[in-house]
């Protein structure tokens, strides 16, 4: 072997050569590779059945540079053109014809270009534009990356939104949260790895946090629902003040016992072995979960922080209090709904307002919380809703659905702060300047979390599914 290798040193090697003798490493890398994908399914496939939690913390692809995530959805479509993409001919064009081709719109009665009703002012050393609806946030534009150039494939809520949390607007996939989890793992073995708190359950419901075909544990948990307010909204049954702890302990060791027997006389059962683990950590998370939802033992300054003192912004803020809470105790992957509260194809100057009103300092309290507790470095908090809306008119004082351009931003979590990346047109109707899909946006977080989201695969039906399916690219201009 020496003796070929110093033949081969002692001349210029052609492509065919160093393919030949390069060919081993090659194939080695390969295998390394695929036994890497084999061993993270065969870890989140194997549940009870060999002792090993399905949650289990697992190694990610690659350094990260975020651990968890808190993601704050707008239901409804904020409009990008009223709160962070500031557009002057706009202003100075107040009800003129649109002077390009408009896409296809949900109502097709969209008319002149509307003007924003609120003023827009460069904030902080990084002079982002911010328009007033947002006080609170304007303060932390030096900790936000915006990204203005957000577009999606679907105009309609449903559709829309399934997008947004599956990668996919026609079929039910796996949640973006269960992905995650299904990566990862979670930190907290007593907690899911995925919450979801006051879920909507109108376009998709719980598909937008179901596991899919994932194993059942990667499933997002809801904590209350919409109606529900944020002070009601509790972990269904989590205390059990019946049955002593010792008792339970010997139930479900029986019936874990029966459930294990019959796993070894039929073999793999996907979803008997998700109720043996949803047994297991609902016993767990009585020790757990009630401190967690109790927020009266956060100081009278931190509740105020958050706008828990203000009738307007109470329960939103409780839902982002929460939300840290859940982080900082090692959940995963935690979603905080605004629920369908931003669809203002009318009433556009009132309902856009009293939104705001309602999340602003709420978001704004969390990502100082998080700031100050040393937290922000590697949570990632996204903050966006499942499109934008049209920069004409529809009607006289509302906004229609927008698909071709939205504003989405993110904080902490490795991305650059006090940053802008992409823009839309001059009007805002479009994206036109690095253009970042939700299929790029998925990649993203993926990859800030130490995940290649070409490998992050799970096989059901005869192939390789992925949370960006054939699709995506990591916006690498927005990572520090």
């Amino acid at each position: 072997m020496n003796r070929h290798w110093n033949s081969y040193l002692n001349r210029t090697l052609s492509r065919r050569d160093l393919l030949r003798v390069s060919s081993t490493g090659f194939g080695g890398m390969a295998l390394a590779a695929m036994l890497g994908e084999e061993q993270l399914r065969a870890a989140a496939t194997a549940g009870q059945s060999n002792g090993v939690s399905p949650l289990a913390v697992k190694a990610p692809h690659f350094a990260p540079k975020a651990k968890r995530v808190i993601f704050l959805f707008m239901h409804g479509g904020p409009s990008q053109v009223d709160t962070f993409d500031y557009k002057p001919l706009l202003q100075r064009d107040h009800g003129k014809p649109l002077p390009f081709a408009r896409p296809k719109v949900v109502s097709g009665a969209t008319f002149n270009l509307l003007k924003s009703p609120w003023e827009f002012k460069q904030h902080g050393q990084s002079g982002m534009w911010v328009s007033e609806l947002f006080p609170e946030i304007a303060k932390r534009v030096d900790d936000i990356c915006f990204i203005k150039s957000m577009w999606g494939s679907n105009s309609r809520h449903g559709g829309a939104l399934l997008e947004l949390h599956t990668g996919s607007d026609t079929f039910v996939r796996p949640s973006m949260g269960s992905w995650v989890t299904y990566g990862l793992g979670s930190e907290n073995q007593s907690m899911p790895g995925y919450v979801t708190i006051c879920p909507s359950q109108s376009h998709g419901g719980a598909n937008n946090y179901s596991s899919g075909f994932l194993p059942a544990p990667y499933a997002g948990t809801p904590i209350g629902s919409v109606g529900i307010k944020a002070k009601d909204a509790k972990i269904p049954y989590i205390s059990n003040a019946e049955t002593p702890k010792n008792i339970q302990r010997m139930e479900l060791d029986l019936l874990g016992q029966i459930n294990r027997e019959q796993l070894a006389s039929t073999g793999h059962d996907a979803a008997l072995e998700g109720r043996i683990e949803s047994f297991e950590l609902a016993f767990r998370m009585q020790s757990e979960a009630p401190g967690l939802q109790d927020i009266s033992v956060e100081s009278e300054a931190t509740q105020k922080l958050y706008g828990l003192d203000n009738r307007v912004s109470e329960d939103f803020g409780r839902q982002c209090l929460m939300a840290r809470r859940l982080s900082e105790s090692g959940v995963r992957f935690v979603q905080v709904s605004h629920t369908y509260k931003w669809d203002q194809h009318s009433e556009l100057l009132r309902d856009h307002s009293q939104n705001a009103h309602e999340v602003d300092k709420p978001i704004a309290g969390l990502l100082a919380d998080l700031k100050a507790r040393g937290l922000l470095k590697d949570t990632l908090v996204v903050w966006g809703g499942e499109f934008g809306r049209t920069p004409t008119a529809e009607g006289s004082d509302g906004r229609d659905h927008n698909p071709e351009a939205f504003t989405y931003f993110m904080a902490g979590g490795g991305v650059k702060p006090g940053f802008q990346y992409g823009a839309t047109d001059d009007y805002g109707y479009y994206s036109v300047v690095d253009k970042v899909h939700l299929h790029d946006l998925h990649a993203t977080i993926l990859h800030l979390l130490g995940m290649d989201h070409k490998r992050l695969t799970y096989r059901y039906a005869g192939r390789d599914f992925r949370l960006t399916d054939v699709h995506g690219e990591v916006v690498k201009g927005i990572i520090a």
